[in-house]
Order: structure tokens, then C-alpha cells, then sequence
């Protein structure tokens, strides 16, 4: 017979960062990924859920913040993705691919970019969990 758990895990908890090399490190893969990608300064600020101005100072390697939860979050969710389309797709889609329109269930003719944007950590997760999926792994 199992034996009842007495210390269950606790749950995942992404800690704020402030250490800035690795807040450097962090803004540079997400920022590659909105290039690669071809994002604008006004979705990858909204994907990032920063102001404008402030993406501008992570492009230019000028910012000085500090990294809290929602953007450790994001940014892990943002180059996971990144991640899962150039193990999926070779070729156009592995960096088109989230601006494409999409006619799939739950797209309704808009982008991955589009649903995220609006969708906020939610949307971006079920991205991640879109990509993941169609690699074969959940």
C-alpha cells in the first residue's frame, strides 16, 4: 500500500532577478528572439509587457531594472517558444511562424504574436504548450 506524502513539493516559484550579467543575459535572448522573429518595438514591448521606452533601453543594452517574476516568466515562455519552433520547423516558419496568420482551432485567422499579445502569460503559455505538442512532448 502507498504511503501517504508527507512533504508534498513545493510549487515552482521563479524568483525576481538582480544580478545584472545574468539580467543582461536574459534581455539579449529575448531581444534576439524579437528580432529573429521581426517583432516591433511596440509587440515585443507588449509581449515583454514593458513600456516602449524601456524596451528600447533593453535593445540597447542600457537598462538597468531589475527582472521581476512576470518578466522571468516571460521571458522563459518567449525563448522556450523560441526554442520549439527551430526544433520543429526548418525552413520559413521556424522564424515566421508566430507572425504568420493562423486558420488553426483557436487561432480565428490572427497571429501567435496577436494572441499572445492579448492574451498576456496565459496565451503564452498555451503557445509553448501549442509548440510543444506538435513536437510530440507536453
Amino acid at each position: 500500500m502507498l504511503e501517504p506524502i508527507q512533504n508534498a513539493p513545493q510549487p515552482a516559484y521563479v524568483q525576481p532577478i538582480d544580478q545584472q550579467d545574468k539580467i543582461a543575459a536574459i534581455i539579449k535572448g529575448v531581444v534576439r528572439t524579437a528580432d529573429a522573429w521581426g517583432l516591433s518595438n511596440a509587440e515585443a514591448a507588449m509581449l515583454f509587457d514593458v513600456p516602449t521606452a524601456t524596451w528600447g533601453r533593453m535593445k540597447a543594452g542600457t537598462y538597468k531594472g531589475v527582472l521581476d517574476q512576470d518578466k522571468v516568466t516571460r521571458a522563459s515562455l518567449l525563448i522556450g517558444l523560441f526554442k520549439g519552433l527551430r526544433l520543429l520547423f526548418n525552413g520559413p516558419l521556424t522564424f515566421g511562424w508566430p507572425k504568420t496568420a493562423n486558420a488553426g482551432p483557436g487561432f480565428n485567422g490572427k497571429t501567435p504574436v496577436q494572441i499572445m499579445c492579448e492574451g498576456g502569460i496565459p496565451a503564452m503559455m498555451k503557445m509553448r504548450q501549442h509548440i510543444d505538442a506538435l513536437r510530440g512532448g507536453v
